[in-house]
């Protein structure tokens, strides 16, 4: 092609009628144009051509501005503590010597160093992640890992968790798991298992659960709500509208309400817990239609937080939420009703899940329960 010939054949292709004082100018601009021109088609080569021959400057080409693909900046009050402490340390070491997974570490909790550390009032809180590493969906925004056939789950782990949280001398723990539409009764009767280990050696513990949506069937529901639970929590992840975009296409909006209806119809002296993260695209009406929705079936708190992007594959943020906005939602949430709020850039579903007053309102509504019955 003719843009990639050297120069010194260039002047062989047409007659030059007069070099004139330009000449050194016009070469100087055209080599310029010929070091651009490499992904340009032949016949803007040829125009090239044809200008320098005339004596005319020729003219820059205009190239099409590229989409950019880098991520927000983070701003400054998305920064975490880190994870150093002795605290932490003697957490992870139970969690290795035990086998267990924590959702902490596979979700890339930002958190971790401040929750597994104690924070300010050294309380530490883990969450154990049962059922393996591995989740039989793929939701946009979350980055464990997924399989449609996952290993089996290990049968000894309800005494192994059961074993560990009496080790850490907590008094409120935190489990969660991964999807596993795989099994026939989708883990939940593993998941009530492991509770039951769980009050079995601990029976003072404070026990929070963290579920999947077990496709709504009600039988799987129930099977963990009467495990002997205090906290039964599933999110719902974010708004209606945007549900399709960031969760698998067996979780919808409604489906998670109704688990969460089902509980409280089950039993009214568990507490019921939600999350949403914010900076995905939500709108302030769609975040009102939502707290409303949670309040119609009686859910009792409900966590916000800032969505991380984890990795380039997954779901971009599509906004930083300044933490006065976060305030704005923490005090619309308590004015609607609900018993708990936590609201902030860095908050997530179990954060700091073992707070003396989310404690107090747990006994509470069980004392509330034991007089009615």
């Amino acid at each position: 092609m003719l843009h990639s010939l050297p120069l010194s054949r260039l002047s062989r292709l047409a007659p030059i009628p007069t070099i004139t004082r330009s000449f050194s100018s016009r070469l100087d601009s055209l080599r310029e144009q010929l070091k651009s021109e490499d992904s340009t088609s032949d016949s803007s080569s040829v125009e090239v051509l044809q200008t320098f021959a005339s004596g005319e400057a020729p003219t820059p080409v205009r190239r099409k501005a590229r989409k950019s693909n880098r991520a927000l900046p983070k701003p400054s009050w998305l920064r975490v503590q880190p994870a150093e402490s002795s605290n932490f340390n003697k957490l992870r070491t139970t969690v290795r010597k035990s086998g267990l997974a924590t959702v902490c570490e596979e979700a890339r909790c930002p958190n971790i160093g401040e929750c597994w550390g104690g924070g300010d009032d050294g309380t530490a809180t883990a969450t154990i992640m049962i059922m393996g590493d591995t989740c039989t969906r793929g939701c946009s925004f979350c980055s464990v890992k997924t399989s449609r056939a996952p290993p089996p789950v290990d049968l000894d782990e309800p005494q192994k968790v059961a074993d560990a949280v009496k080790e850490w001398g907590l008094d409120y723990v935190v489990l969660t798991s991964v999807d596993r539409d795989d099994m026939p009764d989708q883990g939940s009767g593993h998941f009530r298992k492991v509770v039951q280990a769980i009050k079995r050696e601990s029976p003072d513990m404070l026990v929070e659960a963290l579920t999947p949506d077990f496709q709504g069937n009600t039988d799987f529901i129930d099977k963990v709500a009467t495990s002997g639970l205090d906290v039964y929590a599933h999110n719902v992840e974010t708004v209606e509208r945007l549900q399709r975009r960031m969760r698998d296409h067996r979780a919808n909006y409604w489906q998670s309400l109704g688990v969460l209806e089902r509980v409280k119809e089950l039993n009214k002296g568990i507490v019921t817990k939600t999350s949403l993260m914010l900076g995905v695209g939500e709108t302030d009406e769609d975040l009102t239609q939502t707290l409303t929705d949670l309040r119609s079936v009686n859910v009792d708190v409900v966590t916000f937080g800032q969505y991380l992007q984890p990795s380039k594959r997954h779901m971009p943020v599509k906004q930083y939420v300044t933490p006065e906005k976060f305030q704005e939602w923490q005090e619309v949430a308590e004015g609607m009703g609900f018993k708990y709020v936590a609201s902030g850039p860095l908050v997530r579903s179990s954060y700091k899940a073992g707070e003396f007053f989310l404690k107090a309102l747990v006994k509470e509504q069980n004392a509330a329960a034991a007089k009615e019955a």
